[in-house]
């Protein structure tokens, strides 16, 4: 069963969301938040698995409880909600441990995949937005330097894994890709991971875009 925390300051929504997760008989919303302070003691208290994060709300605004509460528990995975397909504060949000993002205005049937693949951790949401949003505002707001660093650690097939990694592939796309068993695909990932010191899919695609490993607004 996937417990989710709901963070939004709109009620509609919240019980929209509400409604459509609790009709799911793998999901169960454990509560609700409309605003960031609320949010992050909520998830203290109920340790869910996944929480919709709105960005925008009062007090405190959904970047800032995001860092604060995957500094609290690693474990947790937080889903950004915004209403901008182009929006600055997705690349925050990222920054701050979220594990991916969703439109507002996308179908229900799209949050609920959304809620099991970032509870599952294996990949990003709608990876070819994702990747144009991060790729975005890498190459206008984050420095290169650290991205570098931290691949140059990687082996040769390592830094081959995060490439596909970054352009959205699971680990049994990367066995494809690369001939190999789907078994050797997840060892090669979860390396990656570990050199480069994140803990998900979604930290590891700016790692990428930084490094300059992936261009911004290609597949390739």
């Amino acid at each position: 069963m996937i417990s989710v925390v709901i963070a939004d300051d709109q009620t509609m929504v919240r019980q929209s969301f509400r409604a459509v997760l609790d009709a799911q008989p793998d999901m169960r919303v454990v509560g609700e938040a409309a605003e960031g302070t609320t949010a992050v003691a909520l998830c203290a208290e109920r340790e869910p698995d996944v929480v919709l994060m709105d960005v925008r709300m009062p007090e405190l605004d959904g970047i800032e409880a995001t860092r604060r509460i995957v500094a609290a528990r690693q474990e947790v995975r937080v889903l950004i909600l915004t209403t901008f397909d182009i929006d600055e504060y997705v690349f925050g949000g990222l920054r701050a441990g979220a594990s991916g993002f969703l439109l507002k205005d996308s179908p229900l049937d799209d949050l609920v995949t959304a809620v099991r693949v970032v509870s599952a951790g294996n990949a990003l949401f709608a990876p070819t937005i994702t990747r144009r949003l991060i790729g975005e505002f890498t190459r206008t707001h984050a420095s290169a330097h650290t991205g570098h660093s931290l691949v140059a650690e990687l082996t040769a097939r390592e830094t081959e894994v995060l490439r596909l990694i970054a352009r959205g592939l699971s680990n049994a796309e990367i066995a494809e890709a690369l001939v190999i068993v789907e078994q050797t695909a997840k060892s090669h990932v979860s390396r990656v991971f570990t050199k480069l010191g994140v803990r998900d899919r979604a930290q590891a695609v700016m790692v990428a875009y930084e490094a300059g490993l992936v261009v911004p607004g290609t597949t390739t």
